[in-house]
C-alpha cells in the first residue's frame, strides 16, 4: 500500500439482489475475458491490507477468488448500509489490526487506483469521521472509508431504528468528499444493466 497511514479491509459490496441485471451476481458477468469481480480485484488489492466479499446466499460460488464471504449482518437484503456493517464486524472480528474498512460496489470495474488514499487524505485533512468518494458532481455513498469502532452505533441504528439510507445514517457524523475526475472516464461506472457491460467493455477497448 502506498502512503497509506491506517491499516484498510477492504469491503467488496455484493449483496444485492441485481434485478437490474436480471438476477445473478453482477460481478460474476464476463468482461472483457473475466469476471467483473477480477478487474475490481486488480485494483482494490494493493489498497487494502486484507479482503472481504460481502454477498448472500451460497458462497461456494466464490471459491475461485480465493477471499472469506461474509452474509449481510442484518437480514432482508437490507442494502449497501447492511454491506457497511457487515465489513465493520468482520474486520472487528478477524482482523482487528485493520480501523478502517474500505467499501467497493462489486459492479464497478475502473475505481481508482488511489481510491483508498485519497479517501484518507480527505478524512485526515477535515479530521473527519468518514470519507466518501463523489465524480462528476455527484457522491458515491457507498463507496467511502469507515472507522471499524463505529460499528456498534451503525447496529443500533439499523436494527432498532430500522435505518437503511446510508446518506441518512451518514448525516450524523462529518463527512469528507474527495472528488475524481469524470475525464477519460467516470471511475466509478457500474455495469448495472447489460447495455452498461456493453459500454465497459468499449470503455476498456478505448483506454488499452
Amino acid at each position: 500500500m502506498n502512503r497509506i497511514r491506517h491499516k484498510v479491509c477492504g469491503v467488496l459490496l455484493a449483496g444485492g439482489l441485481a434485478r437490474r441485471m436480471g438476477g445473478g451476481d453482477k460481478c460474476l458477468r464476463p468482461l472483457a475475458g473475466k469476471p467483473i469481480l477480477d478487474h475490481i480485484l486488480e485494483r482494490i488489492r494493493p489498497q487494502a491490507n486484507c479482503l472481504v466479499i460481502n454477498a448472500n446466499g451460497d458462497p461456494a460460488r466464490f471459491d475461485g477468488f480465493g477471499l472469506p464471504v461474509a452474509s449481510d449482518a442484518v437480514e432482508g437484503y437490507a442494502g449497501p448500509l447492511a454491506g457497511v456493517l457487515t465489513g465493520m464486524e468482520w474486520a472487528a472480528r478477524h482482523a482487528p489490526v485493520c480501523d478502517l474498512i474500505l467499501t467497493v460496489p462489486s459492479d464497478a470495474p475502473f475505481l481508482p487506483h488511489d481510491l483508498a488514499e485519497r479517501l484518507e487524505d480527505r478524512m485526515i485533512a477535515e479530521g473527519a469521521d468518514i470519507a466518501c468518494a463523489s465524480s462528476g458532481g455527484r457522491t458515491h455513498p457507498p463507496i467511502a472509508l469507515w472507522p471499524v469502532s463505529l460499528a456498534e452505533e451503525l447496529r443500533e441504528a439499523m436494527t432498532v431504528e430500522e435505518i437503511r439510507k446510508v446518506d441518512v445514517w451518514t448525516a450524523r457524523y462529518k463527512v469528507a468528499v474527495a472528488d475524481w475526475s469524470t475525464d477519460p472516464l467516470d471511475p466509478f461506472f457500474n455495469a448495472n444493466r447489460p447495455d452498461d457491460l456493453a459500454e465497459a467493455e468499449k470503455m476498456l477497448a478505448a483506454a488499452v
